[in-house]
């Protein structure tokens, strides 16, 4: 996922996010709190799924390939689940952190299903708002509430419960799961009714992937003009136009730091297919939109979706002639 920051921007682009750690919550009996199944314990979902246990929810987790983030929340008090239909068969409320729109239909489909306790669906992944409103009409048939909660910064600020969480739910159902949501999220808003959440954050994912195609294009065109990325930094960075996601970017390109923005240029792509097909149902011209989309489905292409979202500048200098070797 993108390392954008969700809040207002400044003129100059810049973060004033306090740099305060967030205080562990406190802690409370087991038995007060609804029991939680948590589907898509990656790199986001691990953190997500630890800060809840240890705020005393108790949690069931779905199994999966990838043992240690499973083993590890297990460790922590959480049980472990064999499939989607014995997690829905507990829980009151189910948390999903998965790939994309076909995913959470699966997932959310096993659930409807399996008509078991879930009155709450949270969903956090980036996901399709035109998918997200018929699922929600098809929960509220079944008596449960879809919320679409997506995320923005890092692992590291879901490990630490300091994410940014973008919510779309009716205001009686979000201030239900607002406590929840302050246990993973330093800053939570609700941006509207169900499908908000999505929309807000594909348009984050937007800004920040436009940044991208941005800076690769601009540094290639700079190295083929003898202006390295090293100058360019030292130019731009501290200037009007740095900020957070900036910074990470360039710590790859500069400081050679390969895990400095950990979200893959296939997700990347993904989230950019969402956000064109978003502007299309709406009628909404997609000139910058669609050109960030094939930026990404060029780098997906020719074989680099696995790699992170710096690695952009590489593939678009090779591309152009002006390898880095890197990508």
């Amino acid at each position: 996922m993108p390392r954008t920051t969700f809040r207002s921007r400044t003129q100059d682009c810049r973060s004033t996010r306090s740099k305060h750690k967030k205080q562990p919550p406190e802690s409370h009996p087991m038995t007060d709190k609804p029991r939680i199944g948590f589907i898509g314990a990656g790199l986001m979902g691990h953190g997500m799924a630890k800060n809840l246990v240890e705020a005393g929810y108790p949690l069931s987790v779905l199994a999966h390939r990838n043992r240690e983030p499973i083993d590890d929340l297990v460790s922590r008090g959480a049980s472990e689940a064999d499939g989607v239909a014995a997690i829905a068969s507990t829980a009151k409320i189910v948390f999903l952190c998965l790939p994309g729109s076909p995913e959470v239909e699966e997932v959310v489909g096993q659930i409807l299903s399996a008509k078991g306790p879930v009155a709450t669906i949270v969903d956090t992944s980036t996901a399709n708002p035109v998918s997200t409103r018929s699922l929600a009409e098809r929960c509220h048939a079944s008596g449960i509430s879809l919320v679409d909660a997506p995320l923005s910064r890092t692992p590291k600020e879901a490990w630490d419960g300091n994410l940014d969480v973008m919510v779309g739910a009716s205001e009686a159902v979000f201030e239900k799961v607002k406590p929840l949501l302050d246990v993973i999220g330093g800053k939570v808003v609700r941006v509207g009714e169900t499908g908000a959440g999505h929309t807000m954050k594909l348009l984050n994912n937007f800004l920040s992937l436009g940044y991208a195609a941005i800076y690769s294009e601009a540094l290639a065109i700079g190295a083929k003009g003898g202006v390295s990325a090293e100058v360019f930094h030292s130019v731009i960075g501290g200037g009007r136009m740095d900020c957070g996601f900036y910074q990470t970017f360039m710590n790859y390109v500069v400081g050679g730091d390969p895990n400095a923005h950990k979200f893959t240029l296939r997700n990347a792509h993904k989230d950019m297919r969402y956000l064109v097909s978003l502007a299309n149902e709406s009628g909404i011209a997609s000139n910058v939109s669609s050109v960030v989309k094939n930026t990404l489905a060029t780098a997906e292409a020719t074989g680099h979706g696995s790699g992170y979202l710096p690695t952009l500048a590489d593939i678009v200098a090779e591309l152009n002639g002006v390898g880095r070797g890197k990508a």
